[in-house]
């Protein structure tokens, strides 16, 4: 059942050589394929599964010692199935630089062919379906030719699916990492042919940090066409309610501005997890001590809730620059408006709150840092504390160390000279030592009773 490849040259031209034996493969495969189909054995789907995998592994082996070029001459000259048979096995990284060499029929016919999952997470079109928003898996262009999308959705596509999807609905998608403009004209535009154009920035909140998300959104003959580079909460919470709530939306500008709705909600909930995260922080700076390494942990977590109430603030001030202009091009219905302006509003509210977060940010790092310079100061009182205790033990072990101390101690041994000196020192210290914090307590009694004075 099983043939071992012959590689031997059949022809001069090294093309001819591999399509040959691309074609045999495959010859081979439908052959051994249709004897397992005829044969009445036991565990078949095994054993088919078995030959499947022999003969399409060696084909995917020699396509993967081709170069580009080579892939798609020998996929133009082979006959439709076999076409995509071997279109099949060609390596997802190989995909794009071999379709971009294919002619277009058949550029379009390999793309709706395999079925690829890339395919399917690139591209997510929704139409209306009973008044909800119902999804439609959409792998080909005849798939694309059943439904009826009010909003077709893109996500990190590639450069051939996002040309491939233009060119069916008639308009030029941007690649969405070249959405870095930050002037209103390059933004916030309608063109020519009365497409609107925005380019907005949406919040992402990950454990590993909060970014701003660029997206572009077209509107082109009532179709909402989004696109972006990752997968954001605010798209999955829209989808969510628009399938199930009957009525939620009814064209593609009710979705964009429930988008722009769930962004302003999402930043909210985002805030409040500032507001539960700087009341933990507030509970720490207001402890009565303080230690450096705390110090620092909560300057740490001060700056990620600035950091965080900053990208919301700049997220809730570009979405209200979207309005506006939404607002002006005069394309919303009066429901659409009023809609458009409870947004509005909504963000108003939220600017007084990031401005209030500002200001508690701003109270708790000077708190912070100011426990850091109480620290420093204690290390530095004690550090002067020790200097006086061993002041006047230095003039002594200097005088001591001098050559009249061995005159002052003539006929005395030098054990008992030297240790009663030692212990001489060590008295004098310890009445130092006592004697500044007697000082000091009776300074700090008497600031304490200047106090209770006060308040009495």
């Amino acid at each position: 059942m099983t043939e071992t490849l012959d590689i031997r040259p059949r022809a001069e031209d090294p093309l001819e050589q591999h399509l040959a034996e691309v074609q045999l493969l495959l010859s081979r495969h439908r052959r051994v394929e249709d004897l397992v189909h005829r044969q009445d054995m036991p565990r078949h789907d095994l054993v088919e599964e078995i030959v499947h995998k022999q003969h399409l592994v060696e084909l995917q082996k020699l396509l993967d010692r081709l170069d580009t070029e080579n892939i798609a001459r020998i996929l133009e000259t082979l006959p439709e199935e076999d076409r995509v048979m071997a279109w099949q096995q060609v390596a997802e990284v190989r995909c794009e630089p071999v379709l971009e060499l294919l002619e277009d029929d058949i550029r379009e016919e390999l793309v709706g062919a395999r079925a690829y999952a890339s395919v399917r997470n690139m591209l997510n079109a929704f139409e209306l379906k009973n008044g909800r928003l119902a999804q439609v898996q959409v792998d080909s262009r005849a798939d694309l030719a059943n439904v009826k999308p009010i909003w077709v959705d893109l996500v990190a596509p590639s450069p051939f699916v996002r040309a491939w999807v233009g060119k069916y609905f008639g308009l030029e998608l941007p690649d969405p990492e070249d959405l870095t403009d930050l002037e209103a004209s390059a933004r916030f535009y309608v063109d020519d042919n009365g497409e609107v154009h925005l380019h907005s920035d949406f919040l992402l909140e990950k454990s590993d940090g909060a970014r701003n998300v660029a997206v572009a959104f077209i509107l082109h003959n009532s179709i909402l066409f989004s696109v972006r580079t990752e997968e954001l909460p605010v798209f999955r919470l829209q989808r969510l309610r628009a399938r199930t709530q009957p009525g939620y939306v009814t064209d593609g500008k009710d979705v964009l501005l429930d988008l722009y709705d769930a962004d302003v909600e999402y930043s909210a909930d985002v805030l409040e997890d500032i507001y539960a995260d700087l009341e933990k922080v507030g509970r720490q700076v207001l402890s009565p001590q303080v230690t450096d390494d705390e110090a620092a942990e909560i300057l740490a977590e001060i700056a990620q809730g600035e950091d965080l109430n900053g990208r919301i603030r700049r997220n809730v001030l570009d979405t209200r620059r979207a309005l506006s202009f939404f607002m002006r091009s005069r394309v919303l219905s009066a429901d659409q408006q009023e809609d458009a302006r409870q947004i509005l509003r909504d963000i108003e509210s939220l600017d007084g709150h990031t401005t209030f977060l500002f200001g508690k940010i701003n109270f708790l790092m000077d708190a912070a840092v100011g426990f850091i310079n109480i620290n420093q100061n204690k290390r530095v009182s004690k550090l002067t504390a020790i200097t006086v205790v061993f002041v006047p033990i230095n003039i002594i072990a200097g005088i001591g160390g001098m050559s009249e101390f061995s005159a002052m101690t003539t006929g005395t041994s030098m054990p008992l000279a030297y240790g009663a000196f030692a212990l001489a020192m060590g008295l004098l210290g310890f009445g130092t030592y006592h004697a500044l914090r007697y000082f000091e307590r009776n300074a700090a009694a008497k600031r304490l009773a200047a106090r209770r004075s006060r308040t009495a």
